[in-house]
């Protein structure tokens, strides 16, 4: 299981995020883009500075999660119009708990200001939420950290049985989605933006869109080295020279 943090502003609440995995057993803690001073201060929580010390840091929510094959949002949903399925936390963890049996997975808490972006949402495969009460959705980063665990830690299970067929990873999704977007491109479904924030811009919520759509599609490892390729023949065979090699 891999907690990550994008954007924390608050060194007592990366402090308590960090204690809450270490009462609950989560040890591996991944920070996005952390405002400096506040990572560097929480260093100092209470019984967990062995785990803060190993705590991986990464520029973006793609790098963080390239290795694990569930990315799960979390949200207090609110009034933003949501494009991703929704479960509840309890719901959450007994699909999280059988993943776990195969592979990594990531849980993205977003930062204290704004929660997560349309971005960051977009690399993931589904969102939960912690049932509050409609009059006060949102949670402290801290304690909405500690009470997933919790739900996770709660209820000592049997491992699960793997599933049949191992899951895509993070990366492999990415470099299919990476593929299919210069697709798009070259073929004039998605206008190129070489210059202007605007366009750039314009362009995002489209690019979101097939990032969540090849996420959905809930691809074996197998089934998007599979795709890879043919989008690959389909490039050379055009002679397009923007293909990207194949990877290991």
């Amino acid at each position: 299981m891999r907690i990550v943090l994008v954007a924390p502003r608050n060194p007592l609440n990366i402090g308590a995020a960090a204690r809450a995995m270490s009462n609950f057993g989560f040890f591996h803690l991944r920070v996005v883009n952390p405002y400096e001073l506040a990572f560097r201060e929480a260093r100092s929580a209470i019984g967990a500075e062995p785990l803060l010390a190993q705590a991986e840091e990464f520029k973006t929510v793609a790098e963080a999660v390239e290795d694990c094959t569930l990315v799960v949002g979390t949200t207090s949903v609110g009034p933003r119009q949501l494009q991703h399925p929704i479960r509840r936390l309890e719901q959450a963890a007994s699909v999280i708990h059988k993943r776990l049996a195969a592979s990594r997975v990531a849980l993205l808490f977003g930062s204290e200001k704004r929660g997560l972006s349309n971005e960051d949402l977009s690399h993931c495969h589904w969102l939960l939420r912690i049932p509050t009460r409609e009059e006060h959705r949102s949670m402290n980063l801290g304690q909405a950290v500690a009470v997933c665990l919790y739900e996770l830690a709660r209820n000592p299970q049997a491992v699960p049985k793997p599933e049949k067929h191992l899951a895509a990873t993070a990366a492999e999704l990415e470099r299919l989605t990476a593929l299919l977007l210069e697709a798009l491109r070259s073929s004039g479904y998605l206008k190129s933006s070489p210059g202007g924030s605007q366009k750039k811009r314009s362009a995002a919520p489209t690019e979101e869109k097939i990032r969540r759509l090849v996420r959905r599609l809930h691809l074996s490892a197998t089934d998007a080295e599979l795709t890879l390729g043919i989008l690959r023949q389909i490039f050379w065979k055009l002679g397009s020279t923007k293909v990207p090699p194949a990877q290991d």
